[in-house]
C-alpha cells in the first residue's frame, strides 16, 4: 500500500510542509504543454489524497491561470494548505515597473496574486529570482512589511546566488526583519551545480531547500533513451548531451533493480540529499503525478546512492577542492585534521 506523505519543518520556521511539494506550472494550457482545468484538478486531488499540503505557484505561471486554478482547488479548505507563490517576473511586458524585485512591483504583484488565488494571505512568498538592480535592503524591508501586515507569513528566495541570500539573511537578522526560511533552486542527477555553494549555504543557515527540475526536464524519466526520435526542447537538449542520456540509462538500471520507475529513482535520490530537501514535483497528467508520488515508497540502498553519486559527481572548483587537499588541510589545522572528532563545516 502506498504510504501517505510525511511532514517536515520549513527551515527555521515552525511551518509543517509535506515532504514533496506540488509544482503547478503545468496548470493551464496557455503555454501549449500544460494540463487543462479538469486534468489539473485530478492532479491536485491525487497529491492531496496522499497527504500533500505544500502548493507552489507563481504570478507568471500560465499567464495567471495557475494561480486561478489553485485558488479554486484549495478554496474549500484554505487553511489546510501551505500556499506558496512568487513575485519578480513580469505581468506586463514592456513596462519596467511591472517586473523586478523592488518594492513597487512587490506590492503590486502580491495584490494581483492574492486576487487570482482568492485568498487573504500567502503562507510563503518567494523572490522568484534576483534582478541585480534592487538593493538587498529594499527587498528585505519590503518583504518584512508584508509579513507585518499579515499578507505573507514567511519568505523564501529562488534562483539567487548564495552570496546574495547570505547577505540578505544576515541583514534581516541585524535589523529584526523576517529572514528567508527556504531556498528554491534547480537540482537533479544531471545538474548538481548547487552543491558548490547553494546547498552548503542552506545547511549552514538552516534553510529548507525545494529543488525544481528534479527530473532534468524529463531526461531522467528515461523517455528520451527509449524514443530516439522524441522532439521538444528537453529532448533536443538531451540529444546534444550524451552524458545526460548515459546518466538516465544508469537511473533506469537502478529502477529495474528496485522494480520502480526511473522518475521515482530520480526523485528519491534528491530526497536523500543532506538537509531539509523537499522536491517540487509537477505533472501534465494524473498518471505522471501518481508515478512521482511513488518515490516516497522507494528506499535506495547505500550502494545505489553511492553509485549514482560517483557517476554524476561534479568538480566543485576553487576554493572548495583546493581547501580539501591534504597539504592545505595540514596548513590550516597544524596537521591535526585527522584527529578532529566532528565533521568540518562546509
Amino acid at each position: 500500500m502506498p504510504r501517505d506523505l510525511r511532514y517536515r519543518l520549513l527551515g527555521r520556521s515552525g511551518l509543517r510542509v509535506s515532504e514533496l511539494a506540488l509544482g503547478t506550472m503545468t496548470f493551464g494550457t496557455e503555454w501549449g504543454a500544460g494540463a487543462d482545468a479538469p486534468e489539473s484538478r485530478r492532479i491536485f486531488d491525487a497529491y492531496a489524497k496522499r497527504g500533500g499540503n505544500f502548493i507552489d505557484t507563481a504570478n507568471r505561471y500560465t499567464e495567471g491561470t495557475s494561480e486561478k486554478l489553485v485558488g479554486k482547488f484549495i478554496a474549500s479548505d484554505r487553511d489546510h494548505f501551505v500556499l506558496a507563490s512568487k513575485y519578480t517576473l513580469f505581468d506586463r511586458k514592456g513596462d519596467p515597473n511591472f517586473s523586478g524585485n523592488h518594492r513597487k512591483n512587490l506590492f503590486r504583484s502580491v495584490a494581483g496574486s492574492l486576487a487570482r488565488l482568492g485568498t487573504e494571505y500567502l503562507d510563503l512568498l518567494w523572490v522568484h529570482m534576483w534582478d541585480f538592480t534592487t538593493p538587498v535592503e529594499e527587498v528585505m524591508r519590503a518583504l518584512d512589511d508584508l509579513v507585518r501586515q499579515g499578507l505573507v507569513h514567511h519568505v523564501g528566495v529562488s534562483d539567487t546566488p548564495a552570496w546574495v541570500a547570505s547577505q540578505a539573511n544576515m541583514l534581516a537578522a541585524l535589523r529584526g526583519w523576517s529572514p528567508f526560511v527556504a531556498l528554491q533552486l534547480r537540482y537533479s542527477l544531471i545538474d548538481r551545480a548547487a552543491e558548490r555553494d547553494l546547498l552548503p549555504m542552506a545547511r549552514a543557515l538552516d534553510l529548507a531547500v525545494t529543488p525544481w527540475s528534479v527530473l532534468g526536464a524529463g531526461v531522467l524519466s528515461g523517455k528520451y533513451n527509449a524514443d530516439k526520435n522524441a522532439t521538444g526542447r528537453a529532448a533536443q537538449g538531451a540529444a546534444r548531451n550524451s552524458h545526460n542520456l548515459e546518466i538516465a540509462a544508469l537511473v533506469n538500471g537502478v529502477a529495474a533493480e528496485l522494480g520502480a520507475t526511473a522518475s521515482q529513482v530520480a526523485v528519491a535520490w534528491v530526497m536523500s540529499s543532506p538537509g531539509v530537501v523537499i522536491p517540487i514535483i509537477g505533472a501534465r497528467s494524473v498518471a505522471q503525478m501518481e508515478d512521482n508520488l511513488g518515490a516516497v515508497d522507494l528506499t535506495l540502498t547505500a550502494t545505489q546512492i553511492e553509485g549514482l553519486d560517483l557517476a554524476t559527481a561534479i568538480d566543485l572548483g576553487f576554493p572548495h577542492e583546493f581547501l580539501q587537499l591534504d597539504y592545505v588541510r595540514d596548513l590550516y589545522s597544524g596537521a591535526t585534521h585527522a584527529l578532529l572528532d566532528r565533521e568540518p563545516r562546509r
